[in-house]
Order: structure tokens, then sequence, then C-alpha cells
């Protein structure tokens, strides 16, 4: 199935259904605290998403149990909400996926909960430049490729790995469609872009190995192999004739994220 270049009709639905998206997340950031369950998280995500008329899209899809996904620490992705409780020190990724009148908004970011390790503000600091510069290479006549050399690059000189298992994708009516965004690569490799492109980056960093492994039992939490630590920022994002819009786009700093300096004051 090839890549559809989304009308204005549709770009203006997934930007909707990103803009409920990243409102969300903001709420997420102004209630997270240490003591708080990954389930509290859980609840919060679905019920702003239900008041908004909208659907958590992570809910029952392909069988995950829950609204969103929240991954602690060593945990890269798809992390299960449950009876984790934040603690002083952890970082914690909240993804969140709306659906609303058909289309799709995906976005996430990784939190600090309390006062984190200089290892934690690495990791999570890489993470969320390394998506600014893969963003940045985006642009009508650009090539995928250039986006994960743009990550790639900048990761592995700050000492961190990239994760190669999961990528970035297309969205619009679909929750994951064409084409596959990697967060590593080389320049001028993969399909060019074009105006009308629909895609998510979301680089995912590990302190260290890029490898992971997928929980035997739950079939979903994605763990680094080493048990190091692993952050990721995500916005979905429209490509235009001479850069892109970033669809997800907050219209406020997300605390305990992008407050970096408040964090550290506490």
């Amino acid at each position: 199935m090839g890549v559809e270049i989304k009308s204005a009709k549709e770009i203006e639905g997934v930007r909707i259904a990103s803009q409920m998206a990243a409102e969300t997340l903001v709420l997420v950031g102004e209630k997270l605290r240490a003591g708080m369950t990954t389930e509290e998280i859980n609840s919060i995500v679905h019920e702003d998403t239900i008041r908004r008329g909208a659907y958590p899209a992570p809910l029952n899809y392909k069988g995950f149990p829950k609204s969103v996904c929240t991954s602690l620490n060593d945990v890269v992705c798809h992390g299960i909400p449950g009876n984790e409780v934040l603690k002083n020190g952890d970082i914690i990724n909240v993804d969140v996926t709306t659906l609303y009148n058909g289309f799709h908004g995906d976005t996430s970011a990784t939190f600090y909960i309390g006062t984190p390790s200089p290892e934690a503000r690495l990791v999570v600091e890489t993470a969320r430049r390394g998506l600014e510069l893969g963003i940045a290479e985006v642009r009508e006549g650009a090539r995928l490729g250039d986006i994960g050399y743009a990550i790639q690059s900048y990761v592995e000189a700050q000492g961190c790995s990239v994760v190669r298992d999961f990528v970035g994708h297309g969205i619009g009516r679909r929750f994951h469609e064409p084409p596959q965004v990697k967060h590593f690569g080389k320049r001028g490799d993969g399909q060019r872009l074009k105006a009308g492109m629909i895609f998510t980056v979301e680089p995912m960093v590990n302190l260290g190995r890029y490898e992971v492994e997928i929980d035997a039992d739950d079939k979903w939490t994605v763990r680094t192999v080493d048990g190091e630590l692993s952050a990721q920022f995500e916005h979905t994002v429209v490509v235009t004739r001479d850069g892109c819009e970033v669809l997800t786009q907050r219209q406020k700093p997300l605390r305990f994220s992008e407050n970096l300096s408040a964090v550290l004051a506490v």
C-alpha cells in the first residue's frame, strides 16, 4: 500500500485530533507527581479524551488493554498502565493517541518525576533534541533517510543509541499506515517526501545499547536489553512545500518536562 497524500480536509481532521492529543498530554504533565500509579495516568487520559467526544485509540488496538502507553525508566515503549508507583528520580514516557471524527493524532513526551539523575537528563534531553533535529529535515523533496540520519548522528554523538526495532509511521484515518519513518539511516536514502504526507517522528533513545526485548508475558512491554534508561518524544507532522507543520504542537510548555529549570530547582 502506497503513502497517501492527504487532502486539505483530511489534514484538518488530523490537525483537530492532534491538538486534542496535545492538550491531553499537557494535562498529564500538570497532574503527574511522585506516589501516583501509572493506572492513574491511564484514567486521566481516558477521561479527558472521552470528555472531548473522542476515543483513546490505543484501547483495544490489536488487544492493547489500556487507553495510553506509560513507559517507565528502562521501558522503551508500549508500557501498560497498572499498579507501578512513580517515585523520585523516575522518568516516564506518556504516549497519547486520540481518535476523533475518524482521524488520529499521536504525540508523546518523557517527563521527570522529582529530581532527575545526570543520566536521566542526558537520555531525555538527547531524545528531545533528536526529535527537533529530525523534524527540521522534513520538507517536500527531502528523503526519509534525511530524518533518520539527523537523529542518529546527534544521538550517537551524545553517547546514546537509537532504537532500530520501532519507528515512526504514517497516520490519518488509520492509526498506523505507510510510510515507516526510521530514526537512523543515511542522508539521501529512502522515499522522497511530498506535500500532504502525514507521519509521526518519534525517536526512542537508549542510554546504553539500542537492542530491545518484548516482555514474554504481556507481549507488549518493550524494554532495553541492558536495563538502561530509555526516553522518547513524538510529534505528528504534515509535509508542506517549504517545511512541515507540527500538528501536535502544544500551546503551552509541558510541566515536569519542558520546564527543566523548574524541575532542577525542586
